[in-house]
């Protein structure tokens, strides 16, 4: 911990001591019990999360706890599995591309139905996308610059064609998170011109391996398994599973241990440490996409100025951030994480240097400092709240001072939806929906603006015209140089602190089977697919 001051290192081992001594004296005199429940007969796996679901469409909104419901709710063209992540077949059971990289012609597996006992056909296929596309939400960015819903072509029942506007590279990579509705279901649901959207959001119209069972909107969302699931039971014994929402960290941990829950997605790294040393628990810390950054709103009265932007980015204690996650984090060495194709190490990325950082400070609009910045993070994460202790402490030498406003996620995305109501400084953990580089670089171009990977406001006419060359190049020789310039040019312009990026901390009962990881999903995401009870 070479470079941290001895103030923020103080203060951060402070801030953890409380919640770590209590946590050990319980890990010390308790044993878990068995949290599983009961269902006529049958096993319920109980899930325990801080994060609800808002929604269920999968063509409005993801993020963690709604895109683990959606996978388990419905099915996709192709998979992402393994590590390193893969797309491997499911609805489409074989694809073949055209040179051009224009035409993608998807065969459709026999047998798949949705819950409804309808077939799952190539019609479905051609509805679920067009509804996306048309509603321009949830994960309609990844596609439309690219595929009309004119260009979805039905060949025959097992058959679909996508005929996209220009080629693009890595259009088979994000095809997971494009998820099969019901348009029979849905359509008897119609409201006006919602496509659905209103009844979408607490029922489901799919035909993934568990159907809804419960939606007890802030409390918990309860999913049974669909016995005669069209791609058999993937190993799983049980009759459904319960996401129960837990908002403290503190009592996540201690669901756990009195028996109240099986897995729980989102322990402090003190409190993690502790229970993964209790007898019956394993633990899940495999490296993720995920990266955290603290994104400066680069449109607004203090940041905008790029020496300041550098001024705070060398000023802050990198090491504070592994510190924070006891060791379960790798720093950042670019605005590409380590899985990302493509990624380089950027040569002169800032680390804690006071120094450099008065130098920047002395170039910017404020050579004295005596301004407040204001850090916005989300309200409950702990690890949020200690980064903005270590940089209050950071920004001293610079006679800067900071603002810490909680604020719950909803509330967080959208102060960040616009410049003019954007904090200074907005603490946000990203996970790329893709391994290829074009799902990390797309959060740089003008288009991701106000989004909460965008709160940035980033603008350099340079590095726009290099994503969108690089993203209609299907010649990796070629995408390759341009990916590298894209991150240095990044680097220089400094919309954000680069951060660190994290590792799951997950842990869950020993007789819980079926746990699945890839990187590609988010820290706290779960497949439900295969889970099962070995007890």
């Amino acid at each position: 911990m070479k470079d941290m001051s001895r103030r923020s290192f103080g203060r951060l081992v402070k801030a953890c001591a409380v919640a770590g001594l209590a946590v050990a004296s319980l890990g010390a005199t308790m044993e878990p019990a068995t949290a599983f429940e009961r269902v006529d007969g049958g096993k319920v796996l109980v899930i325990a999360g801080r994060q609800p679901v808002s929604t269920l469409d999968p063509s409005v909104k993801y993020n963690a706890s709604i895109r683990s419901l959606q996978q388990a709710l419905y099915d996709a063209l192709v998979k992402y599995d393994g590590n390193p992540p893969q797309v491997k077949p499911w609805l489409a059971e074989s694809w073949e591309q055209s040179d051009d990289g224009k035409t993608w012609i998807f065969k459709l597996v026999k047998g798949a139905k949705f819950h409804s006992g309808n077939p799952v056909n190539a019609e479905a296929i051609k509805y679920s996308f067009t509804r996306t596309l048309e509603l321009n939400k949830g994960p309609s960015w990844m596609l439309s610059d690219f595929l009309k819903p004119e260009g979805i072509v039905v060949v025959d029942d097992h058959t679909v064609q996508f005929n996209l506007e220009k080629p693009y590279a890595a259009f088979l990579s994000f095809l997971p998170w494009w998820y099969i509705m019901d348009p029979a279901v849905v359509g008897a649901h119609v409201e006006g011109d919602d496509y659905g959207q209103k009844w979408l959001t607490e029922n489901e119209a799919g035909s993934g391996p568990y159907k809804l069972k419960r939606f007890d909107q802030g409390t918990l969302y309860e999913v049974e398994r669909v016995k005669d699931y069209w791609k058999g039971d993937g190993g799983s014994n049980i009759e459904g599973i319960v996401y129960k929402l837990i908002r403290e960290t503190s009592a996540q941990r201690a669901a756990l241990m009195r028996g109240e829950a099986d897995i729980v997605l989102d322990l402090s790294p003190d409190e993690f440490d502790q229970v993964a040393k209790a007898k019956g628990i394993k633990t899940s810390t495999e490296p993720a996409l995920t990266a955290f950054g603290l994104k400066f709103n680069t449109k607004g009265k203090y940041m905008s100025d790029k020496n300041l932007r550098k001024a705070v980015a060398h000023a802050f204690d990198y090491d504070s951030l592994v510190a924070i996650f006891n060791g379960k984090a790798v720093l950042q060495t670019s605005p590409f994480t380590d899985d990302i194709k493509g990624k380089i190490d950027v040569p002169g990325i800032p680390r804690h240097d006071v120094e450099k950082a008065k130098e920047y400070l002395a170039k910017s609009q404020w050579p004295e400092g005596g301004i407040e910045l204001e850090y916005v993070y989300v309200q409950g994460l702990e690890v949020e709240r200690l980064m903005g202790l270590v940089l209050i402490d950071n920004l001293k030498p610079l006679n800067i001072t900071l603002k810490m406003v909680p604020l719950t996620w909803p509330n967080l995305v959208a102060r960040g939806s616009k410049p003019e109501t954007a904090a200074d400084l907005m603490a946000i953990f990203a996970t790329p929906v893709s391994v290829d580089p074009d799902a990390v670089a797309y959060q740089y171009h003008p288009d991701s603006w106000g989004k909460y990977y965008g709160t940035h406001f980033y603008d350099n006419p340079k590095v726009t015209e290099l994503i969108e060359k690089a993203r209609y190049t299907t010649d990796w020789e070629e995408r390759a140089p341009m990916y590298a310039e894209i991150q240095k040019l990044i680097v220089e312009d400094q919309p954000e602190i680069f951060g660190m990026m994290r590792k799951r901390l997950v842990a869950y009962r020993d007789y819980v089977t079926g746990f699945s990881y890839t990187p590609v999903r988010m820290t706290s995401e779960v497949d439900y697919y295969g889970l099962g009870i070995g007890k």
